[in-house]
């Protein structure tokens, strides 16, 4: 378009909503972010008004105005990617049937358990390549059939938080191919599948899944009455990104390896560990767990597992600290602690405790699915101090991500980080040593925002493909190779095999405690 320069990706997460303006180039201009509010229950539910994302969304788009001249004529596009999972209904006139069910909603469990159990559900695995957990659509809207039907019954489709984003943009109900397969479809031609469908025992529901839009390929005009709600300018091309896993993952450097095996993690509060193959190099476990989701590329998914919690586990063993020093008068927080990491790596030695990171009320969902799990240190002595506690949590998480990637068939040959634990030059090292490969960290600020700013670029023909996009958003934007230290790979191989043979005999305790706790109530 003559006379614009600006791509502006949205990144609507669980609790904050990101606007962000890219140039053409994938340079950042400026952001602008609104808070997310949701709602959490007793009976396990996680809600959101779908009227209040939308309005959050458009205030975010204001502000960005605010901040970037003339931004609603230089605007050449816009994209939008969200929070995954959910179960966001709309009704007639697009008018939202109760709230939205996010990906933090564990009221489907018992249905998940009913659902796992029959033998219909390795044949919905094989074709989506994900396991059955509770924060999936398929798994809610089954839950919803047997016990809110008034809601299936009221609703006309069933949407993803940036597919509702996506209507009121645009006025066009419609999914993308990533959240379509790995919930319903079949990751080899990213449609919807009626083997699975019938596995989740929604036959009957089927008219409320939305057509499926490809953002590279497909975009629509933003509406007169969205333009007036967000500042923005009436007919600007709006593309439907992907979930946001992988936009983030897109941004980050997950793919365009140069024929290196590369791989991306995300260690945040949760960790996300990613690696893009080509669709027939798929590795399924035999134990139905992770995630299939497609990229914007032909033939290339991403192969995924999640941790519950990983800075998580570090933010609990600073927080001891805390309240040791709290004991004594001293108030520092763990903020005030984070600075000391890696002089506690420091005085302490390698690959001498084993540590469990499912420090999560919710257990573990990566590489195996179990809400009973919980964190706990084998190998303690006498002799182990606070700064070997610390360090066992930390490895923890590098062992934590080699199970993830041993279940997808291999380690990886490069490990691209992102997320607050790439800032610590000591946790890098832990990282690359527990898989054995050179650890490079994207400078990106918005990997998120990036990724779906990067599906616009290339549907306005702002680049010929993803490939030719990733190789000016993406590749300058990650510094050096930082290799493994040899002596922690070697101290890692000898500890890996205990962490996998507790991990694999603690089940029995963890439920013996469930049990316990539950009684003793």
């Amino acid at each position: 378009m003559a006379g614009t320069d600006i791509l502006i990706g949205i990144d609507a997460g669980t609790s904050v909503i990101k606007a962000v303006a890219f140039d053409l180039a994938g340079r950042q201009l400026a952001s602008a972010a609104v808070p997310n509010r949701y709602t959490t229950g007793a009976d396990g539910s996680a809600t959101q008004p779908l009227a209040q994302t939308w309005d959050d969304c458009a205030q975010a788009l204001r502000m960005l105005g605010e901040k970037v001249e003339s931004l609603a004529i230089r605007t050449a596009a816009l994209a939008v990617t969200g929070q995954g999972d959910g179960t966001w209904l709309a009704g007639k006139g697009n008018a939202p049937v109760g709230d939205a069910w996010l990906w933090l909603d564990a009221r489907a469990a018992p249905t998940v358990g009913e659902l796992a159990a029959r033998q219909a559900n390795r044949a919905r695995f094989e074709a989506t390549g994900t396991g059955l957990n509770t924060c999936q659509q398929g798994s809610q809207m089954a839950h919803m059939r047997a016990h809110r039907p008034e809601l299936l019954e009221a609703a006309e489709v069933a949407l993803h938080c940036k597919d509702w984003l996506y209507l009121n943009l645009t006025g066009v109900r419609a999914t993308d191919p990533s959240e379509a397969s790995f919930t319903f479809g079949n990751f080899r031609n990213r449609q919807y599948d009626g083997t699975v469908i019938a596995a989740l025992g929604l036959e009957d529901q089927r008219h409320l899944l939305p057509p499926i839009v490809e953002g590279t390929e497909i975009t629509h005009p933003l509406t007169p009455e969205a333009a007036r709600e967000t500042g923005l300018r009436a007919g600007t091309p709006v593309s439907l990104g992907y979930v946001d896993m992988v936009m983030t993952a897109l941004g980050a450097g997950v793919y365009g390896g140069g024929g290196r095996d590369v791989a991306c993690s995300t260690v945040g509060s949760t960790g996300v560990h990613m690696r893009a193959v080509r669709w027939q190099e798929v590795h399924l476990n035999a134990e139905g767990t992770g995630y299939v989701i497609c990229l914007p590329v032909p033939g290339v998914v991403t192969q995924v597992q999640t941790n519950m919690a990983a800075t998580l586990n570090i933010d609990w063993v600073l927080n001891l600290a805390a309240d040791v020093l709290k004991g004594f008068g001293q108030d520092a927080g763990p903020r005030d602690l984070v600075g000391h990491i890696d002089r506690w790596l420091v005085a302490s030695r390698p690959g001498q405790i084993v540590y469990h990171p499912y420090i999560s009320e919710a257990g573990e969902r990566g590489p195996f699915v179990n809400a009973r799990a919980r964190a706990g240190f084998t190998g303690l002595s006498q002799a182990h101090g606070y700064a070997d506690l610390l360090r066992a949590v930390a490895e923890g998480l590098g062992h934590a991500m080699r199970d993830c990637y041993a279940a997808m068939g291999r380690l990886p040959g490069e490990l691209r980080l992102t997320g607050g634990a790439a800032r610590s030059a000591a946790l890098r090292g832990i990282f690359s040593a527990s898989v054995n490969a050179p650890v490079r960290v994207s400078a990106r600020e918005e990997a998120g925002a990036a990724g779906a700013a990067m599906m616009a670029a290339v549907a306005i023909g702002a680049y010929p493909d993803m490939d030719a996009c990733v190789a000016e958003w993406v590749l300058p934007l990650l510094g050096e190779a930082e290799p493994p230290d040899p002596a922690l790979v070697a101290a890692y191989d000898r500890i890996f095999p205990a962490y996998r043979a507790a991990r694999e005999a603690l089940p029995p305790a963890w439920d013996a405690l469930a049990t316990a706790r539950r009684t003793g109530d």
